[in-house]
């Protein structure tokens, strides 16, 4: 499925002391033993029981793990993730870094599998964005695609979307479609964020490739759907901009007709999945 990031686990178990675990150290004989499981709280989609098994086994090569569940699995309240084995002091010391990757990651994913069956039989389709935590995009990305949403680009060299500061920088709509035309590769895409009806006619007549609608109401998006359709029918259309995550907006937004609704929420602000190790 992915790559499991050693690197990224053994700097996390760094950073939380696992190595120095003065409390378990101090209270848990060296030779005691262990058998525990993580279990999810409540339903939703897992993902990172690869990386949390990874976890244990890199802080203590002894800790046996069985994953009960694939990743991108749909679980319900109470069900078991893992099954773990081995020198207590180990699970113990491991515990929370293993929790907080499946916990930022199955919340990715679950935040992301409501927004696309909020707006099932539409023909929208949900997208991340950047904004990610720093050194954890290829993760959190990751856990998009398999809630079921689709990545935007990776990053900045992955394909031109102009933004406002782009535009006013290159002097107007027009003249940064037409530098972005003459620069970029004849097989990437140019997307250009519009925010009013004038600045979509501008992006029209300079031949964008993908139109953004950027922070309009649902009023101004569907004129601006209307008016995309009729005078350009296969230029493909974003909204995007302070859109959230509730039912309500996303069917309205995905009912005017867009192709792509892109969301930073699925990564800046998805809640903690709740995860829990209990031993037996």
């Amino acid at each position: 499925m992915y790559k499991v990031p050693i690197e990224l686990i053994k700097r996390a178990l760094e950073e939380d002391g696992a190595y120095a675990d003065i409390t378990t150290l101090s209270t848990v004989p060296e030779q005691q033993w262990a058998q525990a499981r993580m279990l999810a709280r409540h339903a939703g989609v897992i993902v990172g029981v690869t990386i949390a098994a990874e976890t244990f086994r890199q802080l203590d090569t002894r800790i046996g793990v069985e994953i009960l569940v694939p990743e991108g699995a749909s679980v319900q309240a109470g069900e078991s993730l893992l099954l773990l084995s081995g020198p207590a002091r180990g699970i113990l010391s491991a515990e929370r870094v293993a929790l907080n990757f499946m916990g930022r990651l199955s919340g990715i994913a679950t935040l992301t599998s409501r927004c696309v069956h909020a707006i099932e039989g539409t023909q929208a389709r949900i997208l991340d964005t950047r904004k990610t935590t720093p050194g954890l995009r290829a993760l959190e990305k990751m856990a998009v695609q398999l809630g079921g949403g689709q990545n935007h680009r990776f990053g900045l060299n992955d394909g031109v979307l102009i933004k406002d500061n782009h535009i006013k920088a290159a002097g107007g709509i027009a003249q940064a479609v037409s530098a972005a035309q003459k620069m970029a590769p004849h097989l990437l895409k140019i997307e250009i964020e519009c925010e009013t009806l004038a600045e979509v006619q501008q992006a029209l007549e300079a031949q964008a490739d993908v139109v953004l609608l950027d922070n309009m109401d649902t009023e101004m998006m569907s004129r601006a759907v209307s008016l995309i359709r009729q005078r350009a029918p296969r230029v493909l259309i974003e909204a995007s901009g302070n859109i959230g995550s509730s039912q309500e907006r996303l069917v309205a937004v995905a009912a005017t007709g867009v192709d792509f609704i892109s969301l930073g929420a699925l990564t800046h602000s998805a809640p903690n999945f709740d995860i829990s190790l209990e031993f037996a």
